[in-house]
C-alpha cells in the first residue's frame, strides 16, 4: 500500500472540505490518502512515512480579497519554501473552472508561486461529484407525459459561443415555442423559476433543480461553458437533464458526447442525429446543432420518451452510482500521482 499525504489548503483560504470529499471518493487499489486542511497540524503526522506529499492552494476567485495583503503573501512564500524543502509537490486547485477559463483568466489561479505545480481544473468529474453529493437521496417529481414546449435552453454567463448559437436559433424561429433564457435580458417566466429564488438563480442555486421546466419541455439544449477542442469540461448543465431524465442536445466541446459514452452514459444517436459531436470546427458544430434542433421541433416526442425510458433511467442511475463515479475520480487522481512521481523533490 502506497501512502499519500495531502495538505488540502496551504493557507486555509478556500473550502478544503470539498476537495477532501472528492478525493475521499476514490477506489484506487494500493493507494491511501491522509488529508488535512490545517497547516499548523502538520506536526501531528509522520511525514517521512508517506510515499508522496502534496500541498494544495485553493485558487478560487473569492481569494481576490487577499491580493493586496503583503502579510498574507509573505506567509504564503514562507510556507511554500518550507513545504518544498520537506519534499511536497504543489497543486493549484480551482476545479470549478475549465482549463480554457484559467488560461484566459490567469487571475483564476492566484496566488502565484515560484515552484513547479500542476493545475486542478474541473474536467468531467468535479461537477458530477458535486451534483451527486448535492442531490443523492432527494425525491423529485419528474413527469414527461405532457409536453407544452419544444426546448429548455438556459443561458446565464454570456460567452461568445453561446451568443452565436442563441442568435442562430432565434433567427430561424426555433425558440418560438420554447422556454429559454439569455441573461440578463431574458429570464424564465416566474412560474418556472425555483420557488425559493428571489431572482434568476445566483451562485450555488445553479446547481439546484426544479421539476416544472423539465416536465413541460421536450428537450434540453445544453450550452456548456466551453466549446473548444482541447478539453472536455462538464458542468451542472449536463447533470441536471440527466437527473431529470430529460432528452438533451449538447453544445459543448468536440467529442463531448463520446466522452459521456466512455464514462458509461448513453446518448440519443439512435433517435436523432448527433453528428455535431464530431464537428471539429466550433462554428460548424453550431450550424449542425441548429439543423438538428430545427428538425426536432416536429419530433414525435411522446414516442421518443416511450422508446428512451430505459436509456434515460440508465443515465440517471449511472449518475447516482457511487462506484462508477469513483472509477472516474480515480483517473483524475492518477494525474496527481504521475505528477508527483515525475517531479524533482528533495531526497
Amino acid at each position: 500500500m502506497q501512502r499519500n499525504f495531502i495538505l488540502t489548503d496551504v493557507m486555509k483560504t478556500g473550502n478544503h472540505q470539498e476537495l477532501e470529499s472528492y478525493i475521499s471518493m476514490h477506489s484506487m487499489a494500493g493507494q491511501s490518502f491522509d488529508m488535512t486542511g490545517e497547516y499548523y497540524t502538520l506536526h501531528d503526522y509522520d511525514l517521512d512515512s508517506y510515499d508522496r506529499r502534496f500541498a494544495m492552494l485553493d485558487t478560487r476567485s473569492d481569494n481576490d480579497r487577499l491580493k493586496d495583503n503583503a502579510e498574507f503573501m509573505a506567509e504564503l512564500h514562507r510556507r511554500v519554501d518550507l513545504l518544498k524543502s520537506q519534499g511536497f509537490v504543489f497543486i493549484k486547485a480551482n476545479p470549478w473552472e475549465s482549463l480554457e477559463n484559467i488560461t484566459k483568466h490567469p487571475e483564476y489561479m492566484w496566488p502565484n508561486i515560484d515552484v513547479d505545480h500542476m493545475k486542478w481544473t474541473g474536467g468531467t468529474t468535479w461537477f458530477w461529484h458535486h451534483m451527486y453529493n448535492r442531490h443523492n437521496g432527494k425525491t423529485f417529481n419528474f413527469d414527461h407525459s405532457n409536453k407544452k414546449y419544444d426546448f429548455l435552453y438556459l443561458n446565464k454567463t454570456q460567452r461568445d459561443h453561446r451568443e452565436k448559437l442563441y442568435i442562430k436559433l432565434s433567427n430561424k424561429g426555433i425558440l418560438e415555442n420554447s422556454l429559454y433564457t439569455n441573461w440578463p435580458d431574458r429570464k424564465l417566466p416566474a412560474e418556472y423559476e425555483l420557488p425559493w429564488a428571489q431572482d434568476y438563480p445566483q451562485y450555488g442555486m445553479d446547481q439546484d433543480i426544479y421539476e416544472k421546466p423539465y416536465n413541460d419541455t421536450a428537450c434540453s439544449i445544453v450550452s456548456e461553458t466551453n466549446d473548444n477542442n482541447n478539453e472536455i469540461f462538464m458542468t451542472e448543465k449536463i447533470w441536471k437533464p440527466i437527473m431529470a431524465q430529460h432528452i438533451f442536445v449538447v453544445h459543448g466541446n468536440h467529442l463531448y458526447l463520446q466522452k459521456l459514452r466512455e464514462m458509461g452514459f448513453r446518448t440519443f444517436n439512435n433517435y436523432f442525429e448527433e453528428a455535431y459531436d464530431l464537428d471539429r470546427d466550433p462554428d460548424m458544430r453550431i450550424d449542425t446543432i441548429v439543423d438538428v434542433c430545427d428538425r426536432l421541433r416536429d419530433a414525435p416526442w411522446e414516442d421518443i420518451y416511450s422508446l428512451t425510458k430505459a436509456l434515460r433511467k440508465h443515465n440517471h442511475d449511472t449518475m447516482f452510482n457511487k462506484e462508477k463515479l469513483s472509477l472516474e475520480i480515480n483517473k483524475h487522481l492518477d494525474l496527481f500521482l504521475e505528477f508527483a512521481d515525475t517531479s524533482q523533490v528533495p531526497s
